[in-house]
């Protein structure tokens, strides 16, 4: 195995083109699986052609945002390189978000076409009113499985799910593939590495909602620099996605990084810890990644506990910190069932797609998150100036390289301040992240400037989850923590203000819980609320919510 490369020839072309370049290679390679039916690289191109007709038909135009609001499956992935192809931009928002988030995602791209699951349809439809959404697609689960499976679906999950209305204003999957013979050349656009393609959805660095521009050539290289840190891959090399397609971490790494270098997704719309422990039996992956969390969990699934798992090539740990004990916990699970490697911890932030620092496989160093990619460069300076830090000492990290996103949709201001052009040349971005750097290049992670939770590898805003409770009439003020969970390692916890002559009992808790199930996605929701006759205050009068914390942990 050679040593990582220090510098990579970029591709130049879009998402769709590099995908296209691998299927001519290897047309009969499996791209994708899908709860027991598989598409070759072949009839995956052939999908997204047929899919970008349609969406032409519709009158998506380039530099058109379409909304992407789906989990791993196989339309959510044809939707996505089809929007690309015909010079469009994928906006990924997560299906279980609340209504008015979506109304947020959607207004906030302007976008007049979207596509989710029959299941989520009905959140759609209560707000598509106050949006510009022209046409909303609806696909199934059921309409991508294998017909055998299909059957055992629609009589256990498929029965579940509300119907929707026969006169409902939207088309189906199956119908909207037909609109292609409608269009049969000029459907597509040429595209460059520089032009806009996705839009992902972050806190920012003042932890309100902020649309992530990022362009082909962040994607395509991000995609290169993982092929570039894992020389063990090969061509047909399997890869589990269960990290959802809505984020950086599971777009990227387990999607665009794979089919982009002619790897093989196997694609998991819901999972478990125990769902995804078979399937890394089932299909022999080579691959997985996932938040700590997920790596707990597995430690205590029967599905595992003979498993041979000497397939795996590289295991990924992402999305929060891994602590010591645990990666020692796993590495000896591992070397328990037959794997010759260990679990590798890497970093990174949406705003440079997803991981740009990883654990090289033969060096570990206790506590470190690893070096950077190949054309990734770190810097540790004082936060929020640049002035740099010597080796050692605790600062800002700073990221510079070809994943940096392109802006932060429709706020300049906040831009301006993220992305900032130092004397060197080089435009870095402050992540808001602490951390350390030590004289090898090692970084290690110190925790966050900005005050976020963590729960289950989702990234929690208190601050937006106080604005939506102070905003409610029982309420008077609240502040939000994230309390230890034994399997989300954190959980969402409110401290709440009652205004006067509202009773603090259940009934006003379950008032309370139905309004931010409206206004709240679900990973963010409160698990529990505690009603206070007053909250603490530092001395400026601003809520002391390390008090809480502190409070909390000493329980």
């Amino acid at each position: 195995m050679g040593d990582i490369p220090m510098h990579i020839d970029y591709y130049e072309g879009s998402m769709y083109e590099a995908v296209e370049k691998v299927a001519k290679i290897f047309p009969r390679y499996t791209a994708i699986d899908f709860m027991g039916k598989s598409t070759s690289y072949a009839e995956l191109i052939s999908n997204i052609n047929n899919c970008a007709k349609s969406l032409k038909t519709l009158g998506v135009r380039e530099g058109d945002i379409v909304t992407i609001a789906m989990p791993n499956c196989p339309q959510a992935i044809y939707m996505f390189y089809a929007v690309n192809l015909i010079g469009g931009i994928a906006n990924m928002v997560h299906p279980l978000s609340a209504e008015n988030e979506i109304e947020f995602f959607l207004n906030e791209a302007g976008s007049t076409v979207a596509i989710t699951l029959d299941q989520f349809y009905h959140k759609f439809e209560h707000i598509r009113y106050n949006t510009k959404l022209v046409n909303i697609i609806i696909a199934s689960i059921k309409d991508a499985l294998s017909p055998h499976i299909r059957a055992g679906y629609m009589i256990t999950e498929g029965r579940k799910i509300a119907k929707i209305p026969y006169d409902a204003p939207v088309i189906y999957w199956k119908d909207f593939m037909k609109l292609g013979k409608f269009c049969s050349y000029n459907y597509k656009v040429k595209r460059t590495g520089e032009d806009p393609a996705v839009i992902l959805y972050s806190g920012g660095t003042t932890g309100t909602t902020k649309g992530i521009v990022l362009t082909n050539k962040n994607f395509n290289s991000a995609g290169q620099q993982i092929m570039a840190t894992n020389q063990m891959f090969r061509p047909g090399d399997r890869m589990l996605a269960a990290m959802p397609i809505f984020h950086g971490f599971g777009l990227n790494v387990c999607i665009h990084s794979m089919l982009s270098q002619g790897g093989r997704s196997i694609l998991v719309p819901r999972f478990t810890a125990k769902s995804f422990a078979k399937l890394i039996v089932k299909y022999n992956c080579n691959f997985i990644a996932g938040v700590p969390t997920l790596y707990e969990a597995i430690l205590n699934v029967d599905a595992l506990r003979n498993a041979n798992l000497s397939c795996l090539k590289g295991i990924f740990s992402g999305g929060d910190t891994l602590s010591i004990e645990l990666k020692k916990r796993f590495d000896t699970f591992l070397e328990d069932h037959h794997c010759a490697v260990h679990i590798r911890e890497g970093y990174g932030a949406t705003e440079s797609v997803s991981a740009c620092c990883l654990t090289p496989p033969h060096i570990y160093k206790a506590g470190s998150i690893g070096i950077p990619f190949p054309d990734t460069y770190f810097k540790i300076v004082k936060p929020n100036t640049d002035e740099e830090l010597p080796y050692g000492e605790e600062g800002e990290i700073l990221i510079a390289g070809p994943t940096v996103m392109k802006e932060y949709l429709n706020s300049p201001a906040e831009t301006a301040k993220t992305l900032r052009k130092h004397a060197d040349g080089l435009t870095w971005l402050y992540t808001g992240d602490l951390g350390v750097m030590d004289e090898d290049g090692f970084i290690y992670f110190k925790g966050r400037a900005k005050r976020m939770i963590v729960s289950s590898g989702y990234n929690v805003y208190p601050a937006q989850i106080e604005g939506i409770l102070d905003a409610h009439e029982y309420i008077q003020r609240s502040c939000v923590i994230g309390v230890p969970d034994p399997y989300k390692m954190q959980k969402v916890k409110a401290f709440i203000v009652l205004n006067p002559g509202v009773p603090a009992n259940s009934q006003t808790k379950e008032t309370i819980l139905k309004y931010c199930s409206k206004n709240i996605a679900k990973y963010a929701m409160p698990k529990e609320i505690e009603f206070r006759e007053e909250l603490p205050v530092t001395n400026i009068g601003k809520i002391a919510y390390r008090k809480l914390e502190e409070e909390e942990k000493n329980k």
